[in-house]
């Protein structure tokens, strides 16, 4: 598994093409090792365990995705409980009654919310965007990616992300968001409209975190994914001129690698991290007795 599939084709006498950027990309170079696994060995390596949060979390975005392609006067805040339960797998969990009682928990998060959105945006106003994927590019980068939602509110677009996680967020959170912030840079390059204020949306409280961004404010975010992807390009090309992979792409173990899909590939991944089962992520229902340890 030494292997690197380049990422870029150069030619002499022409310039070096634009890194291709999404947020996902460049926050998985928090760990070089794990860059490495996702996006230039080829073969890529196998995953390892599926995990119930990540199952969760895919069935709440689904259904508020397919909840916005129904008619208007369907949109109620029950189809998209209903639309939760259509597209619910059953991965990671420890059993079926652990999915189903999961099931039904992640169903009332998106009934709630609809409700409340309703509240927010009396009328049922279309967005500008549902999964919507933008785009732009700068020196160094070309930058796309998919938005959960993007509104139109005052006559500016708003991004909207939506999360099912445990931890409750802030407007910390959303201020200090590379990905939100490229969400809004692209976004107001595609739909060619000003995008400032970015959201998320925390589907297990029903909280908005918020923050209106500045042109500053906007730069620095731009400025840290650009830099990052100058480290990545420079860890590609070292790799190209004969150092050894393992040592330019080193991990950086720590607790969180108990979450890692390639945990089982790297010994100072396990070294640094306890195991998780598939259903560790979760947080917890009332009545249930799992004791889930915060890192």
């Amino acid at each position: 598994m030494t292997g690197v599939a380049g990422e870029q084709l150069e030619f002499a006498g022409l310039p070096r093409p634009l890194f291709p950027a999404t947020p996902s990309k460049l926050a998985a170079f928090d760990c070089p090792r794990r860059y490495r696994f996702t996006y230039l060995v080829r073969p890529a390596p196998p995953k390892g365990q599926p995990w119930a949060h990540n199952t969760v979390g895919a069935a709440v975005h689904v259904a508020l995705a397919r909840w916005w392609q129904h008619s208007a006067a369907q949109r109620t805040p029950e189809l998209g409980a209903t639309l939760v339960r259509r597209h619910w797998q059953h991965d990671g969990f420890a059993s079926a009654a652990q999915s189903a009682a999961w099931r039904e928990q992640a169903a009332g998060w998106v009934e709630r919310y609809l409700q409340d959105e309703q509240i927010r945006r009396p009328g049922n106003e279309e967005p500008r965007g549902v999964e919507r994927t933008v785009a732009t590019r700068t020196e160094t980068l070309s930058i796309s990616g998919r938005a959960d939602r993007i509104d139109e509110r005052d006559g500016e677009l708003v991004v909207v992300d939506y999360k099912t996680g445990r931890s409750v967020l802030t407007d910390d959170d959303a201020r200090g968001s590379i990905a939100l912030a490229l969400y809004a840079l692209a976004s107001e390059r595609t739909l060619r409209q000003r995008c400032r204020t970015v959201e998320l949306h925390h589907l297990p409280t029903g909280t908005v975190a918020s923050y209106e961004h500045t042109e500053a404010s906007l730069a620095r975010q731009l400025n840290r994914a650009e830099q990052t992807a100058i480290d990545i390009i420079g860890a590609i090309d070292t790799v190209a001129g004969g150092a050894d992979p393992d040592e330019v792409f080193a991990p950086a173990p720590g607790p969180s690698c108990s979450w890692c899909d390639f945990r089982k590939l790297c010994p100072e991944g396990q070294a640094a991290s306890t195991r998780r089962e598939g259903w560790d992520g979760l947080g917890v229902l009332a009545g249930d007795v799992q004791d889930v340890e915060q890192d």
